[in-house]
């Protein structure tokens, strides 16, 4: 029996898909539900499985864009597996890169003799003493000024040799290679075009001295990871301390409907994360009541599936605030994009060491660049400008994460 692959739909609107990349050979025998090919949309990398086993047949070729509902391979279901061949399943991976070998290679240096050859008083005397000339000597050197080593070493026949470093062979090129957008990163590149154009986007900047956070982890990482099976990242205090704060600024934390804005009482976190097709933002849902742990435990499970392209659009869609984390690639300060409906973004950086004034005293400490962009339509000034302050606050002094961004002591105290 011949089988239809058709292909799927990833989601509402979405009318167009881009066969991204067959995962299987042209008459391979396939078993059942192993994936056979990558699909492209707008929105997401969706893998294709394999309905039945049998024998493929690929009637769309990669890189072609086809309708919803197009028939793209075919499997006969009747076919053999043939003798003494397993299923074969293609793995695509990339080449290692050739690392640039040098050569080490010991040769000697002619030099012409001149009016700039220099020759000490001494070395001239043991030359006329062995009665050798400066050419002699200068043939087996690699410079212009004689010492008297240089000569003891010409008269005894030593050759005076250098190492040279030199490339192995390198093959140069000017060619060019052309390569089609997929979908995906087609739609991003619209979109972020249009954020530029339909939005007020400004930029505020802070920075967070990260020592209490990095002290945390040092003295509590190993039994948190024993505990809960995953360890502390900065992340997680990111999160709750942004969510704090959207509840005391929930401009930050609405977004433009028309001619109205839509206030959410919920902190639905996205967390951007690179994945092998672009950059995703699996979001975090109600952020706001989950504990520490449990935001790291989520966070650890979407960034998973993200960079093994199984992410589905459920868990990428909606998001009411984002957070992307440039530090990882050494960024030390950048102006984050927003995510567009939503109106504010928050960028990590790169933790430097840097001095800085405590007390009147200059100290070391591990800093970070924090900024935030967010789309002046919706969000005032002095409301971006308090809201990142305010997360600066709950980073620097984490124990008043515990009560909602007001002092400990007060809370006690009851004032």
């Amino acid at each position: 029996m011949i089988i239809e692959i058709k292909a799927p739909t990833p989601g509402e609107s979405i009318t167009e898909v881009q066969i991204a990349n067959w995962m299987v050979q042209n008459g391979d025998y396939v078993a059942k539900d192993v994936e056979i090919a990558e699909i492209d949309s707008d929105k997401a990398t969706l893998t294709v499985n394999a309905e039945v086993a049998g024998r493929i047949t690929i009637l769309i070729e990669a890189g072609e864009t086809v309708s919803i509902g197009t028939v793209i391979a075919q499997i006969d279901s009747d076919a053999k597996v043939p003798e003494g061949i397993a299923p074969v399943i293609a793995e695509t991976k990339a080449a290692p890169a050739q690392p640039i070998e040098l050569e080490i290679k010991h040769i000697s240096v002619p030099t012409p003799v001149d009016a700039d050859v220099k020759i000490t008083p001494l070395a001239r005397k043991i030359m006329e003493e062995k009665h050798l000339t400066s050419r002699e000597v200068l043939e087996q050197l690699g410079h212009t000024r004689i010492t008297r080593q240089d000569v003891l070493n010409a008269s005894s026949g030593q050759n005076a040799t250098f190492p040279v470093y030199q490339p192995a062979n390198i093959e140069t090129s000017r060619e060019v290679e052309r390569k089609k957008m997929s979908t995906l990163r087609i739609k991003l590149a619209q979109r972020l075009v249009s954020v530029k154009n339909e939005t007020a986007m400004l930029t505020t900047f802070n920075e967070v001295n990260m020592s209490q956070i990095m002290s945390l982890k040092k003295q509590y990482n190993e039994k948190f990871k024993e505990q809960f099976g995953v360890g502390i990242g900065f992340m997680s205090f990111f999160t709750k301390a942004i969510t704090i704060a959207l509840a005391k600024f929930p401009q930050v934390n609405a977004m433009i409907d028309g001619d109205e804005l839509i206030f959410h009482k919920y902190a639905d976190v996205g967390i951007a994360v690179s994945a092998p097709k672009g950059l995703v933002v699996p979001v975090i849902r109600n952020a706001e009541s989950l504990s520490l742990s449990q935001i790291e435990l989520r966070i650890k499970e979407l960034a998973g599936k993200a960079r093994e392209n199984k992410i589905t659009l459920e868990e990428m869609s909606g998001g009411t605030f984002t957070i992307t984390n440039g530090g990882v690639f050494g960024s030390m300060m950048s102006t984050p994009i927003l995510n567009p409906p939503q109106s504010a973004i928050l960028g990590m950086h790169n933790i430097i060491e840097r001095p800085i004034a405590v007390n009147g005293q200059v100290v070391i400490a591990p800093m970070m660049y924090v900024a935030l962009s967010y789309d002046h339509r919706v969000i005032d000034g002095r409301e971006s400008v308090s809201f990142l302050v305010m997360v600066k606050d709950l980073l620097e002094n984490p124990a008043k994460m515990l009560f909602e961004g007001n002092e400990p002591v007060k809370v006690l105290l009851g004032i």
